[in-house]
């Protein structure tokens, strides 16, 4: 054997991060689009029937603004605000979303609602006709699916809206068939139980049998139609509000239609206890955490300490299935809620090395800034989407680090303990796909020692800058790593195993 080629020696057993290779949900980055607000339908005045008033349709270029509260609709005008959006015009734009390099194609709810953000379904079943049809969702499907992606639908199961004919005919009606759809009673405010207030929502009565079977229990089902026809999964809006018992029996009969299909769930408390009812949360608890440690409510040791914690609890084979979202259509806008163009950097770097499935929010790639809803839901910003935007030139820097690196996509985590930065390591079996982060979050800058706890990095061999290929690093003395951060700064490194005149340290490792 040449001694300069590798005998890959496996470090440990690797099975595990094969398998994790294997599974579509592990480290996904997923791309969020609300179809009303992604891209203009072609012929919009073709459409404008579709809008009748009270609700309105505003031109592309008009930016969403809080309305006044509609009390016979029992809404907020800005609830039935329209930009003209659609399956077919989403369709012809899908080249954006794959070349950005984003693997899964996550939509906020399309089913048939009166207002914009469709989660007021008026029938489950139905397409929203603003939107298009079933057949345009199974179009859309089946060219993701060509482009090597996958669907997600948002299911909104724990409320209707107040105009379904279902509960309209249930409340008009004490003796109808489905009254016990909905839960009537006169102390309600309103006479029927609604989600958070909200009279427009009125909830679902899970413990009713044929609402589950209409949902996810029969073989025609909701969840399970809309998977044999195509998408591959489903996100659970409130999901703390379905409960563990009922989402554990919704996945159960997801997985049964198609093994594989992701169910995750909209969850904003410690995510823990709720895996493996569901195959993954939304991980709000690590959004959290790292916007205060950009706003200095945390400081490095303390935000390291917590994710290791984390770790820990959920396990890597369920976070790695978690989205890890800095923003979406609840939230500010990434760009509004942390106005520093170092620290949001820092944050982004965070969200494509920890462990996780990155969310990108339509519109952040390019820099759109929104403040509370309904501004973080303004029309998605074509004309900044050019070649020179250093934004989205960033934003695909990052996706091709998280898609070149193995083990930032499958790999274990590991802390590196230092009380002034944020560091930790991505690993695998082979120490090749080792990548170490470090992060100095605070306004001042920072030169410290670190322990990197892994043998198989060899002494004084040269580590990769993957954030700037041209500006090697200082490599590792024993173990020990010497870095200087300037304020806001990060660093993502990487063994260098390529012979060096016909030599490497690492020629008998893999």
């Amino acid at each position: 054997m040449n001694i300069n080629q590798s005998a890959h020696r496996p470090l440990q057993d690797g099975g595990r991060f094969t398998a994790r290779e294997a599974d579509w949900r592990n480290g996904a980055i997923v791309y969020q689009v609300l179809v009303d607000r992604f891209a203009p339908a072609a012929d919009l005045q073709a459409k404008a029937h579709l809008y009748p008033a009270p609700k309105r349709l505003r031109a592309w270029h008009e930016l969403p603004t809080a309305g006044h509260y509609l009390p016979e609709q029992r809404l907020w005008s800005h609830e039935i605000d329209f930009w003209g959006g659609d399956l077919a015009s989403l369709r012809a734009h899908l080249s954006h979303i794959s070349l950005l390099g984003a693997d899964v194609l996550y939509l906020n709810p399309i089913a048939h609602a009166y207002t914009n953000h469709k989660y007021d379904a008026l029938d489950f079943e139905q397409v929203s006709p603003e939107y298009g049809s079933r057949d345009d969702v199974a179009a859309l499907a089946q060219e993701l699916h060509a482009r090597g992606m996958k669907l997600v639908l948002d299911g909104v199961f724990n409320h209707m809206g107040r105009n379904a004919p279902r509960f309209v005919a249930a409340q008009a009606d004490a003796q109808h068939p489905e009254r016990n759809w909905f839960c009537f009673d006169a102390a309600h405010p309103g006479g029927a139980r609604v989600w958070s207030g909200a009279q427009n929502l009125p909830e679902l009565n899970l413990e009713h049998g044929p609402v589950r079977e209409h949902l996810w229990e029969h073989p025609n089902s909701v969840v399970r139609r809309y998977l044999r026809e195509g998408v591959d999964g489903w996100r659970l809006d409130v999901a703390y509000d379905i409960g563990p018992a009922y989402l554990q029996a919704l996945t159960q009969a997801a997985h049964a239609e198609k093994p594989l299909s992701l169910v995750v769930g909209e969850i904003w408390s410690y995510p823990q206890a709720w895996m493996p009812e569901l195959d993954a949360v939304m991980n709000f608890t690590l959004r959290e955490l790292l916007l205060r440690l950009a706003r200095g409510e945390l400081n490095a040791a303390t935000a390291g300490d917590m994710i290791e914690r984390l770790v820990a609890d959920v396990g890597m084979e369920a976070l790695l299935k978690c989205w890890l979202l800095l923003d979406n259509h609840d939230t500010e806008r990434l760009h509004t809620a942390v106005p520093d163009a170092h620290l949001r950097r820092l944050l982004q770097v965070l969200q494509f090395t920890l462990p996780g499935s990155p969310n990108l929010y339509y519109g952040t790639e390019l820099g759109m800034a929104g403040g509370a809803d309904p501004e973080m839901r303004a029309p998605m910003r074509w004309d900044l989407a050019t070649p020179s935007n250093p934004e989205l030139q960033w934003t695909k820097q990052l996706i091709a680090l998280r898609k070149g690196q193995r083990a930032l996509r499958v790999g274990d985590y590991r802390r590196i303990a230092c009380a002034d930065l944020l560091a930790f390591e991505r690993h695998t079996e082979r120490v090749a796909d080792t990548v170490l982060v470090v992060a100095n979050p605070s306004a001042q800058p920072v030169s410290s020692t670190l322990m990197v706890r892994n043998s198989m990095l060899m002494n004084a061999a040269p580590l990769k800058n993957l954030l700037q290929p041209d500006s090697p690093h200082e490599p590792c003395r024993a173990g020990l790593l010497r870095v200087s951060l300037p304020p806001a700064g990060v660093l993502v490194l990487q063994p260098d195993v390529a012979p060096r005149d016909g030599y490497t340290a690492y020629k008998r490792l893999a």
